[in-house]
């Protein structure tokens, strides 16, 4: 699901949305043997690279796909994205596809069981974060609906970085959705975790200047 992780510590805050790493590279980019330019983090593992080459960073405007990046980033926080990535599938069969009028009528024996799934993060108050944030996601409809409401902290302007070091962790936009996302009633929505999400579906771009995927997304200018 940015902050960008360094190949000895994947530490992706929010994910499929930021990559908020650990400890930073300082390294800009690495070309692989296929002749792209992409950032250390996702150079090596084939699983990241593909997400970073594939996903990552696009736009994202439909309210299932920004309510399951939401929930994923919320299920991130003090894992590393690598951990959320890999366990992608397992969390889309638990919350039947991220589907928000069918985890919001989840039960307390739904939390059971999901707690109960080795395949996803058992963590109690991130699963009750997930079924809060979809009847949240359904009571946006009434106010413009989730895609609209999120995509209007897009700022002015992007980051340009040259390095990780270059690359914010929050932002006044991300600070400002989190306290409006947080005023609709919905939960583990911080800044920081924020900012990943806005990274992971196109409304930042902070991929390096260097790489492949800069100005990929079609949503800002080429820089």
């Amino acid at each position: 699901m940015t902050t960008t992780p360094e190949l000895s510590s994947i530490t992706v805050e929010g994910g499929p949305g930021t990559i908020t790493p650990g400890p930073r590279s300082v390294n800009a980019v690495v070309v692989g043997e296929d002749g792209l330019a992409r950032p250390a983090w996702a150079a090596v593992d084939p699983m990241l690279r593909e997400y970073y080459d594939t996903e990552w960073g696009m736009p994202v405007r439909d309210e299932q796909g920004i309510y399951e990046r939401i929930s994923l980033e919320a299920f991130q926080a003090g894992l590393s994205w690598a951990t959320i990535l890999r366990k992608r599938p397992a969390f889309r069969r638990a919350f039947a596809e991220f589907h928000p009028e069918t985890v919001a009528a989840y039960t307390e024996a739904d939390v059971e069981r999901l707690l109960g799934d080795a395949g996803i993060v058992r963590n109690k108050l991130k699963v009750r974060a997930a079924i809060t944030n979809a009847k949240a996601t359904i009571a946006l409809r009434g106010d413009g609906g989730l895609v609209n409401f999120v995509w209007s902290f897009q700022p002015a302007a992007t980051p340009a970085p040259l390095s990780l070091g270059d690359i914010p962790t929050r932002s006044p936009e991300s600070v400002a959705l989190s306290k409006a996302l947080r005023k609709k009633g919905f939960a583990f929505v911080g800044p920081t975790t924020m900012y990943a999400l806005m990274e992971a579906i196109g409304i930042l771009d902070t991929h390096l200047l260097d790489s492949h995927r800069r100005s990929s997304s079609g949503v800002w200018p080429h820089t």
